[in-house]
């Protein structure tokens, strides 16, 4: 919980402060009771090794907020407490607590400098004094060794699990970023399919309608019967169609993440589209070669046909011939959709498939070029110079032939 006023760094900053002013009076504590109890390495403190020495635990209150300051400060006060041959033991604890604490938040050159530094002069002014007393400052220079050591060992180790967290949580920020980007693909995908799947049906069942109710009002004298019921059976079958794949496709939003999403459409399913064209009307030429293709490439194979097919229906005018062909050279797919339907009136022609086709602008075009883009192919629409227009498409497979 934050203190009102105060952000997390601060709350932090000041709970980093408490806990080392604790330390630093705990240390103070054992000194005085070493200074009281021990005897033989120097004299008893008077009243200035007495101030000198708690002196000496004032900068480390601040030991880990400016670690080189509160040991510069530390030195400062210790240097005449050695100087003045009061009581050697007593600032040992906050003297090895201010070098660990340097070394296990500093880089290991300043930890070398300031190591170095100390024991340097530490044998130089006891060996000066004589051998007993250099001796006496080797045996301690080990443990100042040791400190300095723990310290960088416990730097290493934080280093090490700091980077093991962030390693996680730059992992768990992918998963969370790849959770999404797929989610927005199945999306995608489904309002693709979904576009697809409702333009055909609801094309084919317009032209369907339109077929019936002309027979209806041509002759009604002379009802033909048949080619109603004919009519109406077909706009039936392609209701029934529809549903099923209407189903099929919304149970990818309902599913579980470990759900399967069943079988994805794919080449065998061209006659279909094929067929429910012919019941609109449309003269259907259909040429597939056997083709081994990834499902993925058959899907999208699939509804570029469908689409293409939909637009040919809606947009051909009477008379309409299609001709749909899947080839296979090399490693890719290609398809091809043309029709020598009539484009209405209003319409303008243009060469390319990067601009508008000849047809009324829409998702569908974009949907197969997406569609298309989405196995790694490429996908080309735009009027014939001989009537009609055409879509071709190449899909990569994979597989070499």
């Amino acid at each position: 919980m934050l203190v009102p006023g105060l952000g997390r760094r601060d709350v932090s900053a000041a709970r980093t402060l408490r806990e080392d002013t604790l330390l630093a009076a705990a240390a103070a504590v054992a000194a005085v009771v070493i200074a009281l109890t021990t005897s033989g390495n120097g004299r008893h403190p008077d009243a200035l090794g007495w101030a000198l020495l708690l002196a000496a635990h004032v900068p480390s209150a601040f030991r880990r907020r400016a670690p080189v300051r509160a040991f510069l400060g530390l030195v400062v006060c210790v240097a005449p407490y050695h100087a003045l041959d009061y009581n050697h033991t007593a600032p040992m604890v906050v003297s090895m607590t201010a070098l660990y604490t340097v070394a296990s938040t500093g880089r290991p050159l300043r930890t070398l400098f300031l190591g170095a530094g100390v024991l340097g002069i530490m044998l130089g002014v006891k060996f000066g004094e004589g051998m007993t007393e250099g001796t006496e400052a080797l045996r301690i220079s080990g443990w100042i060794v040791a400190f300095l050591l723990v310290g960088v060992i416990v730097r290493v180790h934080r280093q090490y699990v700091a980077s093991v967290v962030e390693r996680a949580e730059r992992a768990e920020r992918t998963r969370e970023e790849e959770a999404r980007r797929r989610v927005a693909e199945e999306r995608l995908r489904v309002a693709r399919d979904l576009h697809d799947l409702l333009a055909h049906s609801i094309t084919l069942v317009g032209v369907q309608t339109s077929v019936a109710a002309h027979v209806l009002h041509a002759d009604p004298d002379r009802l033909d019967r048949a080619a109603v019921a004919k009519a109406l059976d077909d706009i039936a079958e392609t209701c029934r169609t529809a549903r099923g794949e209407l189903r099929a496709t919304l149970e990818v939003l309902r599913a579980g993440p470990d759900d399967s999403r069943g079988p994805l459409p794919g080449l065998d399913g061209l006659p279909d589209l094929a067929e429910a064209a012919r019941t609109a009307g449309a003269t259907v030429d259909l040429s597939v070669e056997k083709v081994e293709a990834p499902p993925a490439v058959g899907a999208a194979a699939y509804r570029i046909v469908q689409e293409a097919l939909t637009n040919a229906v809606r947009h051909g005018g009477p008379g309409l011939t299609v001709r749909v062909g899947i080839r296979s050279r090399g490693d890719a797919l290609h398809l091809r959709v043309a029709d020598d339907g009539t484009p209405p009136a209003t319409s303008t022609s243009t060469a390319t498939s990067s601009s508008e086709p000849d047809r009324p602008a829409g998702f569908g075009l974009l949907g197969m070029r997406e569609r298309a883009r989405s196995v790694g192919g490429t996908l080309d629409a735009g009027p014939r110079a001989q009537g009609g227009f055409e879509v071709a498409a190449v899909l990569p497979t994979g597989v070499a032939r």
